[in-house]
């Protein structure tokens, strides 16, 4: 689906130009004439298409945290249970890639980047052909909480990027990576529903598995190799290290809270909007028809570009600021949207207008906060992730209870405890 900082930079070899990291631009000018002229077309030519294959992989792998959201119909059917109570499969999903974040991210620092997307990319495809087979929900639950622990392979790149970006074009590269993103999100709305209406939700785990396995290794085989001093990885250290990570930043807390506010207004009403419009009234659609309303997530991946200059432009707390604005814009129309389709429609646009702004302002901050990359986008998506899962788990039973104005009660309330806290947090880093 939600982001960047100092590193030092790489000495330049005569076969790669100068990597630019979150230092000051001028760092990145002096070292640029260093590099040879003639290699330079050939240099920004595959740092290109380089970007373009993290992007991709970020699609597939991020597909499968939301890979049974719109498939939530299909699987109660088959086990037998009420659509209410397959809900929290979403919820697991986004608790399970939160886990994998703790865990594995940190390891961007220190572990040698192509073994670890080789070997998580597996593992999640591994786990997404037993989830193919569940005989039963729990059994399901526990495969897609693998799967997801192990779907953190784009967060381990985007530190990446973010290292190998000039530093005035940071955002727009980050935006990049994050417009792939939105776009796997978009994938497994409209995609997954249209197949799982075709052949059952079963297919559509086991091809995601495949495509999983064949991009993930793609990447692994194009990502450069790795020129820092080899370091052992230490994960239960740096997962230790993070809260102190936090304390230390007061940037870094306010762009982990932002997030956390905005995702989980957004993750609340997408993950309980198959339940609304396939429920008997007032829409009754078919799971197909509903997953093309993933067709508004498009708005996400058409603005990151577009995020990523204004950023660079005018700053990051601006287009926060602008991203809060929209999604709190939302909200009225989501509720309205519980009886009228046009303004569904209007509120599944603005909304994602809010959250890829704010995904794409607050990553490039957190990762531009401390001299850890790897670390601060850890601590940066868990937090949003926690945000995420926190609010979809409660959106289930507030569904069941209230119906659709209980889920919007949770929305507003992640909002405005994500811009309560961030407001906090950036007073004192003033």
């Amino acid at each position: 689906m939600p982001t960047s900082m100092p590193t030092p930079t790489p000495t330049p070899t005569p076969a790669r130009p100068p990597v630019a990291t979150a230092a000051p631009s001028a760092v990145a000018t002096a070292a640029a004439p260093q590099a040879a002229p003639a290699s330079a077309p050939a240099a920004r030519t595959g740092n290109t298409v380089l970007l373009a294959v993290i992007a991709l992989c970020t699609a597939v792998t991020a597909a499968n945290i939301y890979l049974a959201a719109p498939l939530l119909g299909l699987i109660a059917r088959d086990f037998g249970v009420a659509p209410s109570a397959a809900g929290w499969i979403a919820s697991v999903a986004q608790l399970g890639y939160a886990v994998g974040l703790l865990v594995f991210a940190p390891l961007g620092d220190t572990a040698d980047r192509r073994r670890l997307v080789a070997v998580l990319s597996a593992v999640a495809g591994a786990a997404l052909v037993a989830a193919t087979f569940a005989p039963g929900l729990p059994a399901l639950a526990a495969a897609v909480l693998v799967a997801c622990a192990a779907t953190v392979v784009p967060q381990l790149l985007v530190p990446l990027v973010a290292e190998r970006a000039p530093a005035d074009r940071r955002g727009r590269h980050v935006a990049a990576v994050v417009a792939g993103l939105f776009t796997g999100i978009v994938a497994a709305r409209v995609l997954g529903s249209l197949a799982g209406q075709a052949y059952g939700w079963r297919a559509v785990f086991l091809g995601s598995a495949a495509l999983t396995v064949a991009i993930g290794l793609l990447t692994a085989v194009l990502l450069p190799a790795e020129t820092r001093p080899r370091r052992a990885s230490r994960p239960l250290k740096a997962i230790a290290a993070l809260p102190g990570l936090l304390r230390a930043s007061a940037d870094l807390r306010a762009a982990c809270l932002r997030q956390a506010g905005l995702f989980g207004a957004w993750s609340s009403l997408w993950t309980s909007l198959t339940l609304l419009l396939t429920a008997d009234r007032p829409f009754h659609l078919s799971t197909a028809a509903a997953g093309l309303f993933g067709l508004f997530g498009l708005v996400s991946t058409a603005l990151a570009p577009v995020s990523g200059t204004l950023i660079d432009r005018f700053g990051a707390q601006r287009v926060v600021t602008t991203a809060y604005a929209l999604t709190a814009v939302s909200l009225p129309l989501f509720w309205l949207g519980g009886h009228e389709l046009w303004a569904l429609c209007a509120a599944a646009v603005v909304i994602h207008a809010g959250l890829i702004a704010g995904q794409v302002a607050n990553q490039t901050r957190a990762l531009a906060s401390t001299g850890t990359p790897a670390a601060a986008n850890t601590a940066y998506v868990v937090t949003a992730f926690i945000g995420g899962a926190s609010a979809s788990a409660l959106a289930g039973p507030a569904y069941s209870h209230w119906g659709w104005n209980g889920v919007c009660v949770i929305a507003a309330a992640s909002v405005a405890i994500g811009w309560a806290g961030s407001a906090v947090a950036a007073r004192k880093s003033r």
